[in-house]
């Protein structure tokens, strides 16, 4: 194994869980960029879009650990101000590549088919905004003015299934891959039982509300109908021709 093993995550308070107190430099960037880096073999080992591994599957999941919601999972949405059926444009984050292919499926779904464009910061109101991760959470508590189209809830609804939005992601070159799997499992139960040191150190978000966002609108787990609900992303993906039509199959450790 590298001598620490370069290690990527990305920046939002919904992966504070999986990456708190990790012995080693972590770089922390935006979902699409460290796709990126982990596809060029710059980084070992990323928390990352589960799609990079539906687009790519060279790699080894973590099995057990993810980032995933059951229901409405609050920082992943489309904030309108018209009704959905009147929205004509939607912007999309550039450092979404899951949520935004999620938006895509659940849209066509609907029989919904408004333009999406890349954020330009205009404010229209039939021009509606993908936001996640932070900016999202920022987003909803500063705008009680727009509504807002939760993509983890739709996915729910329209599937009974958890969806998954982020896995740990390990290169098929690195050595002693398990023992990296063991430390990023281990790392995850540990801040799951110190919830509360792990929320005192949060800086800009509210205690109350990290611990009401944690508990009840995110999944740290990957297991039995995490998969499922991965498996059903991926033939979304393939009927909305966002992908090949392969059979998914996972790797684990």
């Amino acid at each position: 194994m590298r001598n620490p093993p370069r290690v990527g995550c990305v920046q939002y308070l919904n992966a504070r869980p999986l990456i708190y107190g990790w012995e080693g430099p972590v770089h922390l960037d935006h979902p699409a960029l460290l796709c990126r880096l982990l596809s060029k073999g710059e980084l070992d080992v990323a928390l990352v879009s589960s799609f990079e591994y539906l687009r790519n599957p060279i790699y080894s999941i973590v099995d057990g650990v993810a980032i995933g919601s059951d229901g409405p999972v609050y920082s992943v949405g489309v904030a309108h101000q018209a009704p959905m059926d009147q929205v004509t444009e939607i912007e999309i984050d550039p450092a979404s590549e899951t949520s935004a292919n999620l938006l895509r499926g659940l849209l066509a779904e609907r029989n919904l088919n408004p333009k999406l464009v890349l954020a330009s910061g205009s404010a229209k109101p039939e021009r509606a905004q993908l936001l996640i991760g932070d900016q999202a959470i920022r987003f909803r508590q500063q705008h009680n003015d727009y509504s807002f189209w939760d993509l983890g809830e739709e996915w729910r609804n329209q599937t009974d299934r958890p969806f998954v939005y982020a896995l740990w992601l390990i290169r098929p070159e690195v050595p002693e891959p398990r023992q990296i799997a063991d430390r990023l499992r281990a790392l995850r139960d540990l801040n799951l039982g110190r919830m509360s040191d792990l929320i005192a150190t949060e800086k800009e978000f509210d205690p109350e509300f990290c611990l009401h966002y944690y508990r009840d609108h995110l999944r740290f787990n990957f297991g039995e109908k995490e998969r499922e609900g991965l498996g059903m992303f991926q033939t979304l993906c393939v009927k909305c021709g966002l992908l090949p039509g392969p059979e998914l199959r996972l790797t684990l450790l």
